[in-house]
């Protein structure tokens, strides 16, 4: 398997452990780590297989280092890509925008890539979401505040989805 770059934006450091947890479930010889807050245009542009990570905030806005990248997000070549989202959120407090911040980040580069990774969303209480297409998250959906104990589940499901994803 080619290397994938895992880019993060975490502000309480929570998306920046989920990161690390999906790293070493693909073994840290097949996957990097970023924080998109300190990331050049070049260093996504090297990998074939991409992951980014955002969170949530307030009513449903993306994570401020993710905001902050968009413009040169916008300029990446991500045609010849495969790219994989997950997104932290609470649905208990914000279940009318849980991991909006996701959903976010898709419609920014869906059009212009491969998005791969998709995650139902049968196991979550939630009002709305923009990170819901076609019945299903656009990415994995994670609820770090309230729901850790499937979050270890949840991702190794994930990553082994991916890796098939990965290989065609």
């Amino acid at each position: 398997m080619k290397k994938i770059g895992i880019f993060y934006g975490s502000s309480t450091g929570n998306t920046e452990v989920i990161a690390d947890k999906i790293q070493q479930m693909f073994g840290e010889e097949h996957a990097d780590v970023f924080n998109i807050d300190a990331v050049e245009k070049n260093e996504i542009e090297q990998y074939p297989y991409l992951i980014f990570g955002t969170s949530t905030w307030g009513l449903g806005d993306m994570q401020d280092d993710w905001e902050d990248f968009l413009d040169v997000l916008k300029t990446i070549d991500l045609s010849n890509k495969k790219v994989a989202l997950f997104g932290l959120g609470d649905q208990e407090v914000y279940s009318g925008s849980f991991v909006n911040g996701m959903g976010e980040l898709y419609e920014q580069i869906s059009k212009r890539t491969n998005i791969v990774g998709h995650w139902p969303t049968e196991d979550y209480n939630f009002v709305a979401s923009k990170a819901v297409k076609n019945g299903k998250f656009v990415g994995l959906a994670i609820d770090f505040d309230n729901e850790q104990k499937k979050v270890d589940g949840y991702i190794e499901k994930w990553v082994k989805l991916l890796k098939k994803e990965f290989k065609g």
